[in-house]
């Protein structure tokens, strides 16, 4: 198919049915596993003081992010995401680049949330390999994404809100423990240097919350229901992450909980013990927000190869579109496939950090796509305009750029592996690829919107 080619023609096309609480729902169900598990290793780096100002670092530079995100997501509804904003911006090498870094981000965010369903389910009963249960998660998940666009999007509402409720709960049943000397105990190490180590693991609060772009092409209304969901989003996911981090380093010696992936209902386990009756319930339902996250990764990934081997980047097969409920089953199936590899690496702390180094090289990307499309088209129709621009994106360019840095220093020889990924694509892209992408990407506000399919 013809990069300029209306997928529409092609029978390659997707359901417009999101509204502003599915989004919304997809948009913290994305991310909100990160308040589950992930976070805590910072601790074992930074301590909880050097830990919370990695935090604030990035709780800032997310808000930041996401209003100058935002501005690319109504402008330019497109379900690439960053490739179609980097494509359009810089042409076939800058779509390279962000749909490379997304697709690290979105492809091995999943495998570390399986783990961390394993090891849940563990805790419930030690008889459960957490491995498998990892790989039993990607066969029931990947399978239930090929039903369909909105049956997703109304499990992901459902399963979200659920998972929003349960911490708050989970709050309301720390807060009689909560000791503000057990936060800043043991923190004689704390210093600069751990700050930086710990920004992979606060970005993990966050991480993902981008994925909703790549729904773009299947929402009803882009111009005003992105904005009102990412908004509603960002503000849902900084107050669960501030209040998660204080109540657990308040509960207890917050050093047990540094290396496991599982701290939620150990910290449980701390304030009610560890046969209480809500210690086992919370447990259980700690699975909901862990598939909420899994589950809406599943989608996100999906979608991103589905548009990169639309544009040619990828094998054509990748975006084909099942006939009756419209979703790349392909794309679901081999992404699903190179997760599985990831999760039987068995490093939960590795598989994040390399999904932070994807995530922190797109939202660059994106920032200075945000910057050369309103230097280069200024008459481009933005229903959303970033405020204080341009002093918003370049203070999220700069934190990203800080954070990349950071990451890349603690962890040279992920940042190796990530980098050599990267050539090697980069090098099936210029012997095959390059051939096969047209001069123009093909962006579907521009082309008739297509509804609901009969």
């Amino acid at each position: 198919m013809a990069m300029n080619e209306p997928a529409e023609s092609t029978g390659r096309s997707l359901r417009r049915v999101l509204t502003t609480p599915q989004l919304w729902g997809i948009a913290v169900g994305l991310v909100i596993s990160g308040e589950y598990f992930g976070w805590n290793y910072g601790w074992a780096v930074a301590g909880t003081l050097g830990f919370g100002v990695a935090t604030a670092i990035v709780t800032v530079f997310y808000i930041a992010f996401i209003f100058s995100y935002t501005e690319l997501t109504t402008a330019i509804p497109d379900a690439g995401g960053p490739f179609a904003y980097a494509y359009r911006a810089f042409g076939p090498m800058g779509g390279f680049l962000a749909g490379f870094a997304t697709l690290v981000d979105f492809l091995l965010a999943p495998p570390a949330i399986a783990a961390a369903l394993g090891a849940y389910a563990h805790f419930l009963n030690p008889a459960l390999s957490p491995l498998w249960i990892g790989v039993v998660a990607y066969v029931v998940f990947v399978g239930f994404n090929m039903f369909g666009i909105r049956e997703s999007a109304n499990f992901s509402l459902i399963i979200t809100i659920l998972s929003v409720a349960e911490l708050l709960v989970f709050m309301i049943l720390v807060v009689p423990a909560f000791k503000l000397e057990n936060v800043v105990a043991h923190t004689d190490t704390f210093g600069w240097q751990g700050v930086f180590a710990a920004l992979p693991f606060a970005i993990w609060f966050y991480l993902a919350i981008e994925g909703a772009a790549m729904m773009a092409e299947e929402v009803k209304d882009p111009r005003r229901t992105i904005p009102r969901a990412y908004l509603l989003s960002i503000g849902t996911l900084v107050i669960l992450a501030v209040g998660t981090m204080l109540l657990c380093a308040g509960a207890g010696d917050w050093r047990t909980l540094s290396g496991i992936d599982y701290p939620l209902p150990e910290t449980l386990a701390m304030v009610l013990g560890r046969g209480h009756l809500w210690t086992r319930f919370f447990a259980s339902l700690g699975l909901f927000g862990l598939i909420a996250s899994f589950h809406c990764n599943t989608l996100s990934y999906s979608r991103q190869i589905y548009v990169l081997a639309r544009n040619g980047y990828l094998p054509a097969f990748l975006a084909q579109v099942n006939e009756r409920f419209r979703t790349p089953h392909w794309a679901l199936l081999v992404g699903g496939l190179v997760g599985l590899i990831a999760l039987f690496t068995g490093s939960t702390d590795q598989i994040i950090i390399l999904s932070v180094l994807g995530a922190m090289m797109m939202y660059a990307i994106s920032l200075l796509s945000l910057l050369a499309l309103r230097k280069n088209e200024p008459t481009l129709e933005r229903p959303f305009q970033t405020p204080f621009y341009p002093l918003l994106p370049l203070l999220a360019l700069v934190l990203s750029v800080i954070c990349l840095l950071a990451i890349v220093y603690f962890n040279p020889a992920l940042s190796a592996l990530f980098v050599l990924l990267g050539l090697l694509s980069m090098s099936l892209f210029r012997l095959v690829g390059r051939r096969q992408v047209a001069v123009k990407l093909h962006v579907l506000n521009e082309q008739p919107a297509t509804d609901e399919a009969p």
